[in-house]
């Protein structure tokens, strides 16, 4: 698949290119796996030689063996000795960056923490040491969100406040996905809310996806479904890591939310415990869920739900992790039949949350969310407020359009307006 999107990503590495003659340059490269970063980090964006590293699960002395190789081979330079310390090999790469301009990426940089916590403070020490004269563009790459937070905004940490350019790389966009279709002699707008629903815009899965030409629902169901898929690991793969010895507590919260138990008290009422500080590290830490309040709540309001940000986590969890067992017994047409069945129950949900995505591309609306009173009552699936031109969008999302009602919608938003005296309002029913 060609290299899509990420200019204003390419522009921030390319400054940061550019500014390596001044002084050693550091850029915080941070993402979900599967979202491109290692393929952004590796654009030409720069003239000069770009040294790759990446930290493995390997022991340290091993590492160094590896990037050892990987110096000599790019810089042309020969290294006399044995190194066994990163330190010593950090070092030494400072050294050269004062007769070398080169960048430098190390991909999945918080594994260090697995291999020696003590490398993150000398790196601190060399860089605060060197890089004034180093003409290096140092770009860290992780994953682990809630670790690679840690390491450079934990003011605890040494190198907190040492990274001159943050890089959060977001998935795709509904436009990227248009073009991407486009491209692929694919588009309709049920194949864009399809490869939107599944992938949620993440580079990995749509490259898959593309591959195997599955542009629609089932095609890509059949492809999740398949002896040996990729995509039925996923789950695990990607959040076992991250938290540790109590994912099966945050693996049966998520898979709750997934299956519309989207209240704490609904959750709690299940799982029969207190999970307030697991909520917190979900959405703060780990950044997998975010908490959802009526578009006009007060900040301290109570009146919430919660949803998993990710969609395919959203998909994983709702199908794949409640359904291990027919993973287990290898009963994928079961499985398969299953996912179909129950499918557009939760197509409908990721519906809403395609057109906001769209809304916010047009940058007309200062306010995008949904309403709902106590109760559940009066529930508004969008609500776009437009306070420069003082103009209210509210929106009913169905599969169908012949569901939508507009009578039904102005009644639901009474209470809503109310809190919009002069806006204009303006109702649309929404739908594939």
């Amino acid at each position: 698949m060609k290299f899509y999107n990420r200019e204003e990503e390419l522009a921030i590495l390319s400054q940061g290119d550019r500014l390596k003659s001044t002084r050693g340059i550091m850029t915080m490269l941070i993402g979900r796996r599967r979202v491109g970063k290692t393929t952004l980090a590796l654009q030409k964006y720069s003239e000069d030689i770009t040294i790759y590293l990446f930290v493995s699960k390997k022991t340290e002395q091993l590492l160094c063996e590896e990037f050892v190789s990987e110096i000599s081979n790019k810089l042309g330079v020969k290294v006399f000795g044995t190194i066994t310390k990163f330190e010593d090999l950090f070092e030494y790469l400072l050294e050269l960056g004062k007769t070398t301009p080169f960048t430098l990426i190390i991909d999945e940089f918080q594994e260090f923490y697995r291999v020696n916590p003590s490398i993150f403070s000398s790196i601190q020490k060399l860089w605060d040491l060197h890089k004034e004269r180093a003409k290096i563009h140092f770009v860290a790459c992780g994953s682990v969100y809630s670790l690679m937070k840690k390491i450079y905004e934990d003011v605890h940490e040494p190198l907190f406040g040492r990274a001159d350019f943050k890089i959060d790389l977001k998935p795709f966009k509904p436009s990227v996905l248009r073009e991407i279709l486009l491209d692929h002699q694919s588009y309709s707008a049920g194949h864009l809310f399809d490869l939107f629903l599944i992938s949620g815009g993440i580079a990995k899965y749509i490259e898959s996806f593309i591959l195997h030409q599955a542009f629609d629902i089932e095609q890509m169901i059949d492809l999740i479904c398949s002896e040996n898929s990729l995509f039925l690991d996923e789950g695990k793969n990607r959040l076992i890591e991250e938290f540790g010895k109590e994912y099966t507590t945050y693996f049966s919260i998520l898979s709750l939310i997934a299956s519309s138990k989207t209240s704490r008290s609904e959750i709690e009422s299940i799982l029969e415990k207190n999970i307030s500080g697991h909520l917190f590290r979900l959405e703060n830490d780990y950044t997998i869920i975010r908490s959802v309040k009526p578009i006009n709540a007060k900040p301290n309001a109570k009146v919430q739900k919660y949803e998993i940000v990710d969609n395919f986590l959203a998909f994983w969890f709702r199908f794949i992790f409640k359904y291990q067992s027919l993973i287990e017994s290898e009963n994928f047409p079961r499985l398969r039949e299953i996912i179909l069945r129950d499918i557009d129950t939760f197509r409908g949900r990721f519906l809403e949350k395609l057109f906001v995505a769209l809304l916010k591309e047009q940058k007309r609306y200062t306010a995008i969310g949904s309403y709902w009173e106590r109760g559940n009552q009066n529930e508004i699936d969008i609500v776009a407020i437009d306070e420069v031109n003082k103009k209210v969008l509210i929106c009913e999302v169905k599969l169908q359009s012949r569901r939508a009602s507009k009578n039904a919608l102005i009644a639901k938003s009474k209470k809503l307006l109310e809190g919009y005296t002069g806006f204009e309002p303006e109702y649309l029913a929404l739908s594939t």
